[in-house]
C-alpha cells in the first residue's frame, strides 16, 4: 500500500476517495527509561529507550491506519498527517495519531 504525505501519487490517478482513515498507539513513561534518559541528558547524546518507543508507537499507529484502509479496499493514503500528544495526570503517557485520506488508484 502507498502512504504518502502529498495529495496524489504521482502517476497515478485517484479514481475513488473512500474516506478518512486514522492509527493510534499509546505508549506509557518507563521508569528504567526515564532515569537513563535524565542521565544521557547530563552527559550529551541521544535516549535510544525513548526514540524506540516512539518508533514502536509510530509502526503501530501506521498498521492500525493501513488495516482500516485495506478494509475499505483501498490501494493507497493520501495526506497523512502525524502528530504526537502528552497525556494523562504527570504527562505519563504519549499518544502518536496519524491518519489520512484512503484512496482507490487508477
Amino acid at each position: 500500500m502507498i502512504i504518502t504525505t502529498t495529495d496524489q501519487v504521482e502517476g497515478r490517478r485517484v479514481i475513488d476517495y473512500l474516506g478518512v482513515v486514522t492509527g493510534e498507539a499509546i505508549i506509557g513513561v518507563n521508569v528504567f527509561r526515564d532515569f537513563f534518559a535524565g542521565i544521557r541528558d547530563i552527559v550529551g547524546g541521544r535516549s535510544g529507550g525513548y526514540q524506540n518507543a516512539l518508533k514502536d508507537a509510530r509502526e503501530h499507529a501506521m498498521a492500525d491506519m493501513q488495516d482500516a484502509a485495506k478494509r475499505l479496499g483501498a490501494d493507497a493514503v493520501v495526506g497523512i498527517d502525524l502528530d504526537y500528544e502528552v497525556l494523562g495526570k504527570e504527562n505519563g503517557m504519549l499518544m502518536v495519531s496519524i491518519n489520512g485520506t484512503a484512496v482507490r488508484l487508477g
